[in-house]
């Protein structure tokens, strides 16, 4: 476990996209299921950042040392029958901070900010069988079915995902 783990809100993208997009190409040449595949060249991942931000998708990361380690986004559903629910989207760590608590502590921060969002049910999907499951699972997630042939990896493998709702 890290102590010096900053967890902030991402308002303004342009002094951290060079950041996330580096974090991005590193976690996907790690392997990550996060709807990229390998190579991933660094100018599409500062696309990508450069229009995740709105006012519906929250974006929050992880600093140690004021440099980027982890995100996690809190995308909120804006239909009206979906008022009470959001979607947590693209968890990463960096490989190198794996398994020190910075994706449980960006977990934590978005279910509070869901909460104050007045949002009562979370939901979020991920590759059967990446340690992120059992992340999951721990924090309270509780497995509602898995969707077959959902994501093609790098070689060409189709990898099932597992759906998972936590309500508060």
């Amino acid at each position: 476990m890290i102590n010096n783990v900053q967890i902030e809100q991402v308002i303004i993208m342009d002094k951290h996209a060079d950041e996330l997009s580096k974090l991005l190409v590193k976690v996907v040449e790690d392997d990550a299921s996060l709807g990229f595949l390998p190579p991933l060249q660094l100018s599409d991942a500062n696309k990508y950042w450069m229009n995740v931000l709105n006012p519906q998708v929250l974006l929050f990361v992880a600093k140690i040392n004021n440099q980027i380690v982890g995100s996690v986004q809190l995308q909120l559903c804006t239909k009206q029958n979906g008022a009470h629910r959001a979607e947590i989207a693209k968890l990463m760590t960096d490989p190198n901070y794996r398994r020190s608590g910075i994706a449980r502590s960006l977990m934590n921060k978005a279910e509070e900010r869901a909460k104050l969002e007045g949002r009562s049910l979370l939901v979020l999907d991920t590759r059967e069988g990446d340690p992120s499951n059992l992340l999951y699972s721990s924090i309270g997630y509780i497995q509602a079915g898995k969707i077959p042939h959902y994501a093609r990896s790098a070689n060409g493998e189709l990898h099932s995902t597992v759906l998972y709702y936590k309500s508060f």
